[in-house]
């Protein structure tokens, strides 16, 4: 036995020399060791395989944008499909493009809150207002990196300027007619804001939900007045119906009447110019043959005068006969032959006698 066996008890580095395991007696050698680390190594290499596949693309729909980070630096992508990406050195967030909606007075399940919806008005009233807010995401990066909450600055403006607006005007206004110019008002402002803020968001529309005072008294008072001003309203659109009804009529009256006029006027003034032109035409004739002229104008006169002239006769007993000149002219036409006979015959009677 050597020295290092009596010191030590045993070789420290076996049989085969130094660092090199010496067999136990018993052990049976093991074949086949290095195998599964083999075996461990295609598995992970495998997985590194897929996991850098899978990160290295993403899909995106119609409804969302993708902010894609690289080393810190955003960028948006909004054309919808397949797109490619770094593995690991690049990070894909999706925001959505959708409208969305925002209730300031009540909760999304209809609870109302006071704190948000009670207001006071121009002329010192309380009125419960529910507003809806639709708005969107227009820059993906600013809404993701401008602020820490866009939805939150949102509302907080869309409050205050509610709150404004609501009390510049009587509480009539806003539980009736007031409406419509209270949402446009509020939608501009907050626009604006919003525009100024550039946190990646901007209003789409703003909508009066509901609006009613806080008590039942007041508000079946302001069911009241409603009701009268639809009354209003009715007989206003029953008068300008009546109104449109008759005024074209009238209108056309009027029209006819002007085309009958004028009509006249004409029809006068083109008979008075052949009068004209008829006289002209007698004087250039009369101016050549004066006196022939005039008799065939008193013959032309006694052509229409005669046929309806009458004529009383007088007789010496003082009766007064009115009879046509035709049946006047036709008696004593009858009458010569009669007086003729009538003379021969005495002259027959004369010779008679001698």
């Amino acid at each position: 036995m050597s020295w290092n066996q009596r010191f030590y008890g045993k070789n420290p580095f076996g049989a085969r020399g130094r660092g090199q395991k010496t067999e136990e007696p018993g052990e049976a050698k093991r074949p086949g060791r290095r195998f599964p680390a083999k075996a461990a190594a295609g598995i992970a290499a495998a997985a590194l395989v897929v996991l850098v596949g899978a990160n290295s693309y993403y899909v995106l729909d119609e409804d969302n944008y993708a902010v894609v980070t690289t080393l810190g630096k955003p960028e948006a992508v909004s054309q919808a499909g397949l797109h490619f990406k770094i593995p690991f050195i690049q990070s894909v967030q999706k925001v959505s493009k959708v409208i969305m909606g925002m209730p300031i007075g009540y909760t999304s399940d209809g609870e109302s809150i006071v704190e948000e919806s009670v207001m006071i008005t121009k002329d010192f009233n309380f009125v419960n207002t529910d507003f809806y807010i639709e708005y969107m995401v227009s820059d993906p990066v600013k809404y993701l990196y401008a602020a820490m909450d866009p939805e939150g600055t949102l509302k907080m403006l869309a409050q205050s300027y509610i709150r404004d607006t609501v009390g510049v005007y009587n509480v009539d206004d806003v539980i009736t007619t007031g409406k419509a110019a209270i949402q446009s008002e509020i939608k501009e402002k907050l626009t604006e804001r919003m525009i100024a803020e550039d946190i990646g968001l901007s209003v789409v529309n703003v909508t009066i939900q509901d609006a009613f005072p806080p008590t039942t008294e007041v508000l079946n008072a302001f069911k009241n007045v409603e009701n009268a001003k639809q009354g209003k309203e009715t007989a206003i659109n029953n008068a300008n119906k009546e109104r449109n009804e008759k005024i074209p009529l009238a209108e056309a009256e009027c029209d006819q009447i002007i085309k009958d006029a004028e009509a006249e006027k004409e029809a006068r003034i083109n008979e008075a110019q052949g009068q004209v032109s008829r006289f002209e035409q007698m004087y250039e004739e009369y101016m050549k043959y004066p006196l022939i002229t005039k008799q065939r104008m008193f013959y032309e006169t006694m052509e229409e005068v005669l046929p309806t002239l009458r004529i009383y006769i007088v007789d010496e007993s003082g009766t007064q006969k009115l009879l046509p000149l035709d049946s006047f002219a036709s008696g004593t036409q009858q009458a010569a032959p009669s007086e003729n006979s009538g003379a021969q015959t005495s002259e027959e009677r004369e010779e008679e006698a001698q």
